[in-house]
């Protein structure tokens, strides 16, 4: 028997390369290997878009697209909606009698993040609300409610796991052995940085190149992207580790990688030159995945189907775990 997998993406933009070396790309290989779940995180994407419920459901079908563009097969792999999946919600309601509100403050994913919100909104967090706080709680029903085992993360990712692992053993101490205690699967992939030079690439930063970004999106983007600001003139050297062009040669292996470094040191290639260069092998590595994409794109049809299938399927297994649940805290009546 396979060990089941779960993990998901939110629904508040396309996939970028962050995501797809950070996460997606992987989620590809371990299709073969693991009964894969992949969760469209639309409820969780809520917990900070509640104001623009529009953004969340018009992304979900591009994440889908995107998810089928890079090879997420689903004949192999699950594609579900978490918002078609009631008994996510209702095992929500139950794990949050088993965590303490002082429990989710010092979660330090929780930490950083409400720290950001601060910084942004500039008061003392009242803007964060219970959902928010919350949301490691119902991130361990979405993990539960599919027997999942493995779970892959980034390290930031950690004390959410663990949080769930907890709730779970705090669930079958008090009710019995009920629930599978999920472990993390730590991705070897740091976080990808952002074409401005920043650690992290991000929808909100607008440093990202999506996966169906066509050319002239680009061709612009990568014309902008951070080099080496000691280099002042053309044939200055440069340092390659300071260059977000170079970065992404590296990322996406072009042929002569190490022919661009040397070149680069020596001051014997222009930096206009070197984005150029990258823009064609840029648009090169992603024509396999838009090609894909623009076959769903042009049978939305068969998005929805595909979608609605692993929805389905999703919840036959969220209700076997439901009635294991409601029997297990006395709650099964008339069943």
């Amino acid at each position: 028997m396979k060990k089941t997998i779960l993990t998901g993406i939110r629904p508040t933009g396309r996939i970028h390369l962050g995501h797809y070396f950070g996460a997606t790309k992987n989620w590809v290989k371990l299709q073969d290997d693991y009964n894969s779940f992949f969760e469209i995180a639309d409820v969780q994407a809520l917990t900070d878009n509640f104001d623009n419920p529009t953004k969340v459901r018009e992304n979900v079908r591009e994440i889908a697209i995107d998810l089928l563009a890079i090879g997420i097969n689903p004949e192999k792999s699950t594609i579900f909606i978490q918002s078609m999946i009631p008994e996510i919600a209702e095992l929500t309601i139950y794990y949050s009698n088993l965590v303490t509100m002082a429990r989710l403050y010092r979660n330090p994913t929780i930490k950083t993040e409400i720290a950001q919100k601060k910084a942004i909104f500039g008061n003392d967090g009242e803007s964060v609300t219970y959902g928010f706080v919350g949301y490691p709680v119902s991130q361990a029903a979405d993990i539960t409610a599919f027997r999942g085992e493995l779970v892959p993360v980034g390290e930031d990712q950690l004390p959410l796991i663990e949080q769930c692992r907890e709730i779970v053993r705090k669930f079958n101490n008090i009710y019995g052995e009920t629930l599978k205690e999920p472990e993390a699967y730590l991705s070897k992939t740091t976080r990808i940085k952002g074409l401005d030079g920043n650690e992290k690439m991000g929808k909100s930063l607008g440093n990202a190149i999506y996966l169906r970004d066509n050319e002239e999106t680009i061709t612009k983007k990568i014309m902008g992207a951070v080099t080496d600001t000691n280099k002042i003139k053309k044939d200055d050297p440069a340092d390659p580790t300071k260059c977000m062009v170079y970065y992404y040669h590296d990322l996406i292996n072009s042929e002569n990688k190490e022919q661009i470094c040397k070149e680069c040191q020596e001051g014997s290639r222009g930096c206009v030159t070197c984005k150029k260069e990258l823009i064609k092998n840029m648009i090169e590595f992603l024509k396999p995945i838009q090609e894909k994409g623009k076959y769903y794109e042009e049978h939305p049809e068969v998005v929805d189907e595909i979608l609605l299938n692993g929805t389905k399927k999703a919840k036959e297994v969220a209700k076997e775990t439901m009635k294991e649940v409601k029997k297990a805290i006395k709650i099964d009546y008339y069943d």
